[in-house]
């Protein structure tokens, strides 16, 4: 059988055929950074696909301006979708159109290299999130915050591409960065967290 690339239409039945074959890798959780209010979207396209995804969702009340009350979802991590597959399907849907990225481990290095492995999230946890998100009937919310103060970072994508800079302070799901300017000083401005990524240190 000779190899080819596999085009978005065919992903769900490589993902069907990758699932039944003996053998082959597990399929693990992953984190796909997608644009903002396009989670759900990105979650149906990919299931469509034959990939498994999670979207963390919460269940609130909201009152409106005329004091009608209704039930809505509210995405809990936004930008987020979890994505269930082998690695070989990952490789396969990082390349369509509205996955900006998949999540790295910052703590996990390969020996000797400047590339961070793909994060996994253990089925553990996904659990534990479905659990909270299913029963608790306050507001959850993720406080983890992916960059600490002093973290050199790059911006990937938008109009400022291309640009880095050094974490001086986290606003939300935002950073604020010191851009040096040599003779001028330095500068500052505030950047979307979900349109960064760290800057290797030892390169």
């Amino acid at each position: 059988m000779s190899a080819k690339k596999h085009t978005p239409d065919s992903l769900a039945s490589v993902a069907n055929v990758v699932d039944d074959a003996v053998g082959v890798p597990k399929s693990h959780w992953y984190v796909a950074i997608v644009n903002r209010n396009s989670e759900k979207q990105s979650a149906e396209k990919l299931e469509k696909l034959g990939v498994e995804t999670y979207v963390p969702i919460q269940k609130e009340i909201r009152v409106w301006k005329n004091g009608r009350k209704s039930k809505v979802d509210r995405i809990v991590i936004p930008a987020t979708l979890f994505v269930h597959c082998t690695e070989a399907i990952r490789r396969e849907i990082v390349g369509l159109p509205f996955i900006f990225r998949f999540l790295t481990n910052r703590a996990g290095s390969l020996k000797d290299s400047a590339l961070k492995p793909v994060a996994i999230i253990p089925e553990k946890e996904i659990g534990r999130l479905k659990f909270m998100l299913g029963q608790s009937d306050i507001p959850v919310s993720l406080t983890s915050r992916p960059y600490i103060k002093g973290d050199k970072v790059r911006v990937v994508r938008g109009s400022l591409m291309g640009l880095e800079g050094e974490v001086v302070d986290m606003s939300s799901s935002k950073v604020e960065l010191t851009v040096d300017m040599d003779m001028l000083g330095g500068a500052r401005l505030l950047i979307d967290t979900v349109n960064l990524e760290l800057v290797d240190n030892n390169g």
